[in-house]
């Protein structure tokens, strides 16, 4: 009886030690997704009231994980009964995601549109908010759902040869680590200021270095937040240029090798520049055909 109980332990290890291993390997190639994936979040996740900050990115990490359960039973049907269909569903999310970043550089170019938003949100009633709020944590969502696909299928792809308990096991911690660390990190971000302002009144009741050093760390974080976000909003930007883009020159033979001759980023990101400037300028025009035939925007 002992050494039955000492046996299935042992083979508990085993298991445990196989799914460290494996998912260190599948941390390792997610690892630059996960950090496009920290870079598109945080710009979503910002732009809101600061009383509103937390709550907000709490909405949105229960919408992630709702993703990820709705994705990863899903990916596993997928893999075993029908694989074919992985593809043109990674193609959709690369188009999705190449418009998003093509919609933003453009708007970097219509300043004015920016203008208008900033003027109208300073005016809005307090339902008008709540529901601009509502619509950007429906946006995030829908990204985070984009990025988690491509998550998720590359982490199953490393251990597409293991047993199925372990590709449970490590796919899982994968997604898991792509909520909990990246909105985790979105939070301590979007939380800067509010760290900065607590260690300047700190500093007020402190004397000697640490008071100045404090009070130079606080008006630091402070400073740093604008910067940061607009930093965030450019990377989140090109990182979704970038993976919507690495979508079509991964998975489609004819865009890889027309892109062959520039560098693997290079190609990814002018691959989703092509795909998003089509994309938007259909948007375009099927927008101006409504307003030409007297329908509203």
């Amino acid at each position: 009886m002992a050494s039955g109980i000492f046996a299935i332990l042992d083979d508990v290890a085993m298991l445990l030690d196989d799914t460290a291993v494996m998912s260190k390997v599948a941390a390792k190639k997610t690892a630059a997704l996960l950090g496009d994936d920290l870079a598109v979040n945080a710009e979503k996740a910002t732009g809101f009231h600061a009383s509103r900050e937390l709550p907000v990115i709490w909405a949105i990490t229960k919408g992630s994980l709702l993703n990820k359960a709705i994705i990863l039973p899903v990916a596993f049907l997928l893999s075993a009964y029908m694989p074919w269909l992985i593809v043109p569903i990674l193609l959709i999310g690369g188009a999705y995601l190449s418009f998003e970043g093509t919609e933003k550089v453009y708007e970097w170019f219509v300043g004015h549109e920016t203008i208008k938003i900033i003027a109208k949100e300073e005016s809005e009633a307090p339902h008008e908010i709540v529901q601009r709020e509502a619509a950007k944590i429906k946006a995030a969502v829908r990204t985070d759902f984009i990025l988690s696909i491509e998550i998720v299928v590359i982490a199953l792809e490393t251990v597409i040869e293991q047993t199925l308990t372990i590709q449970v096991m490590v796919v899982s911690i994968i997604a898991l680590l792509a909520t909990v660390g990246v909105y985790g990190l979105v939070a301590l971000l979007v939380r800067m200021d509010d760290t900065g302002c607590y260690l300047i009144e700190r500093a007020a009741s402190v004397k000697g270095f640490g008071a100045r050093s404090m009070r130079f760390g606080g008006e630091l974080l402070v400073a740093s937040l604008p910067r940061v976000i607009r930093l965030l909003g450019i990377i989140g930007t090109v990182a979704m240029l970038l993976v919507g883009g690495g979508m079509f020159v991964h998975n489609i033979e004819a865009v890889h090798h027309a892109l062959a001759p520039i560098p693997p980023l290079a190609a990814e990101l002018v691959a989703g520049l092509i795909v998003g400037a089509m994309l938007l300028v259909v948007m375009h025009l099927a927008k101006a055909t409504r307003l030409a035939s007297g329908e509203r925007p």
